[in-house]
């Protein structure tokens, strides 16, 4: 037989109907209307003496779902606007630009109260209640891990505020805040590209937007993770000052950097009091100890209570070190924290754990942070606005509909999440007053699609 017998009397025509492309985008439009997301946006879209024929708040949630089904312009609408049968009339590409410029500051604030009525109700809806952050083997219980990091996303066009950026490319420098527990994207400042790494000013902004995002039941217990941009006097000052809050405790983990006396205070730690550091599943990390440093150190005008605690390790083969480290061959790494009981080791595991922030940020980057489509800044932060709803969709798909016989999509990553669920092919059928999407039977994940789709179903939607 010949190996090219598959396509003998093969031929494409575009006759096709009641056929649905990305029938599981379909799930994540239901998620947003039943945790009550949608009629919060339109709240916070609505306009007086203005009725459009799209809801705003409606445009926002089909973008966020384009962006989360890959789409990467605004053009990418139609792939929505394709499967009218099932959604209904969806926005065409100048309706979500008129959209996306309707959103005024005032809006984006009203957008962030919307959005975070609507986590209040799913965190409420958790099997199980919140997840705990695990680190070393272990989890933080009720702790809710904020991770604040920055990164660049480049421009290849003269965009409003683009500019230079500190890794000699051209674009801008936003800074956005996950929750560690949930994966959900809860807050972002855009900023211009030149916009300092450890502006301590826009750390406490966004850190105080994401704090709001946090249901007002789970503020009581919250830990700020940071890298070394976080080490600021100002920054550590105000999160210890969150600590006045009655019945709030703040914690918090950042990187210090590794200055002259920080050096000076590793010469005379005594070798005995260094000890094995973890590894991410609670052993013993080969290579590394940790040791305190707060005991041989002048911190006059830090915040009181906060501790240094250093890493050492063998560098890897090809390692950049500095002349101290290479005296010694040891690669030393600080952070400061203000948490007063656990081991040094569980301490700095802890704080190693910030790293799962890169993930967060390169999925937010495949669903839409990795490209800005206006030249105006304004279109521009409501595209990040966008881009936070398609992250928290998905987390709350995680959170709510993966489970039982749909457990098996829970791992995926969101290209996987897309080829496997999102982009599943289905035929729509009508009968007895009713539509009904098809999914095909030889479908691998088949059975957990439905159980997907069965599992958003059953989300009670707020009184």
């Amino acid at each position: 037989m010949k190996r090219t017998s598959w396509s003998a009397g093969l031929s494409v025509s575009a006759d096709g109907v009641g056929v649905v492309a990305h029938a599981g985008s379909v799930g994540l439009r239901l998620l947003a209307d039943r945790t009550g997301l949608t009629t919060e946006l339109s709240k916070a879209m609505t306009r007086r003496s203005f009725t459009p024929v799209h809801d705003r708040g409606r445009v926002l949630v089909d973008v966020a779902i384009m962006l989360a089904d890959g789409g990467e312009a605004i053009a990418d609408i139609d792939v929505l606007r394709h499967q009218a049968p099932v959604l209904g009339r969806v926005a065409s590409p100048p309706t979500v630009w008129r959209t996306l410029d309707e959103v005024t500051g005032g809006r984006l604030k009203k957008i962030a109260t919307a959005r975070a009525r609507a986590r209040r109700h799913v965190w409420a809806q958790l099997p199980g209640g919140l997840p705990a952050s695990r680190v070393a083997g272990t989890d933080l219980g009720a702790t809710v891990v904020l991770d604040i990091d920055a990164t660049i996303v480049i421009a290849h066009s003269e965009k409003e505020n683009a500019s230079p950026t500190f890794k000699k490319t051209f674009g801008f420098h936003p800074l956005g805040v996950w929750c560690d527990n949930t994966s959900e994207f809860l807050a972002a400042q855009l900023r211009t590209g030149k916009a300092g790494s450890n502006t301590a000013t826009d750390h406490i902004t966004v850190l105080t937007d994401a704090i709001a995002q946090v249901p007002a039941a789970h503020r009581k217990d919250l830990l700020i993770r940071a890298d070394g941009a976080g080490s600021s006097h100002k920054l550590l000052d105000w999160l210890t000052e969150q600590n006045r809050v009655r019945g709030r405790r703040v914690e918090y983990s950042v990187g210090f950097a590794v200055t002259e006396k920080i050096r000076e205070a590793i010469k005379l730690v005594p070798a005995k009091t260094w000890t094995p550091a973890s590894d991410a599943d609670g052993g013993v990390r080969e290579g590394g100890d940790v040791a305190e440093l707060t005991g041989l150190l002048d911190l006059t005008g830090w915040p009181e209570g906060m501790r240094i605690i250093v890493r050492r390790e063998r560098p890897h083969p090809g390692a950049q070190l500095s002349l101290f480290e290479e005296r010694d061959g040891w690669r030393y790494q600080a952070i400061a924290t203000n948490t007063t009981t656990g081991q040094l080791a569980f301490l700095e595991a802890r704080h190693r754990a910030h790293a799962r922030v890169e993930d967060r940020i390169r999925h937010a980057k495949d669903s839409g942070l990795g490209r800005f489509p206006s030249r105006e800044f304004k279109i521009n932060q409501a595209w990040l606005a966008t881009v936070m709803i398609a992250a928290d969709l998905v987390a709350w798909t995680r959170l709510l509909a993966l489970v039982g016989d749909a457990e098996v999509l829970a791992t995926c990553e969101p290209k996987a999440l897309r080829y496997r669920f999102l982009h599943v092919p289905a035929r729509l059928t009508h009968g007895a007053r009713r539509r009904r999407l098809r999914i095909p039977e030889s479908w691998p994940w088949a059975a957990a699609i439905v159980a997907v789709f069965a599992n958003i179903a059953a989300i009670p939607q707020p009184a």
